[in-house]
């Protein structure tokens, strides 16, 4: 707690001066352009990954950066995803997975927490990407206990953007052409992030010199002839 209070400290002394004019703007109003969903897990910090300032961010965390489908589970996910999209006005979406992630590892391990009901539960929302493994490791029997983790977390990402996109506000803006979605793969030991390539099938690394491609959806216009 010490180590909490001191940093609040600095935080009041140094920082925030430093900053004054940017909260005073963002004491009655916020526009951040891009709704993160991923994990609680400690030690994945968006805004330092990403070198955003307060305000560029709607964040959204939690184990295993899951996205219940829509009418399923009527909770902080859903409503957060809903309020980013309708009423903050959000241009993208960033769901990103990580490396070593625990709840993956619990997800694979297929047991039964006795103790944390809950727990496993919430961790049924990550089954279709677990099938999914399944179906690949039929065909990679030499695949070790991490290269397992590292494929369940990745087709994690990919099944939680397909419930994503369950949510009425997500697929509106989807067809409308105002919102982006992309799944992201963050590796704690490089730094390196990995976007997802609906075209090709795969995670690619960003370089920082190209744009990210955004998952592939169809527009629609209406009253197009």
């Amino acid at each position: 707690m010490q180590q909490l209070l001191d940093g609040y400290q600095r935080f009041r002394a140094d920082v925030f001066p430093k900053r004054a004019n940017l909260f005073e703007k963002l004491a009655e109003h916020q526009k951040p352009s891009t709704l993160f969903i991923t994990c609680a897990d400690s030690r994945v910090v968006p805004d330092m990954i990403l070198q955003t300032n307060p305000g560029d961010l709607f964040i959204c965390r939690n184990a295993g950066n899951i996205v219940p489908p829509y009418g399923e589970t009527h909770g902080g996910v859903s409503a957060t995803i809903e309020y980013a999209v309708m009423a903050v006005n959000v241009q993208n979406i960033i769901l990103c997975g990580h490396s070593d992630c625990g709840a993956m590892k619990a997800v694979l391990s297929e047991k039964k927490h006795d103790s944390m009901p809950t727990v496993d539960s919430w961790l049924q929302h990550s089954h279709s990407a677990l099938q999914l493994l399944k179906s690949e490791a039929s065909q990679h029997q030499k695949w070790t206990n991490k290269e397992m983790l590292r494929a369940l977390t990745r087709a994690n990402v990919v099944s939680q953007i397909q419930n994503l996109r369950t949510h009425p506000s997500v697929a509106a803006g989807l067809t409308k052409g105002t919102l982006n979605i992309y799944g992201w793969v963050y590796e704690i030991h490089s730094g390196e992030i990995q976007n997802f390539n609906s075209q090709q099938g795969r995670f690619l690394s960003i370089d920082g010199n190209t744009t990210p491609v955004p998952v592939v959806q169809p527009r629609l216009q209406l009253m197009a002839s």
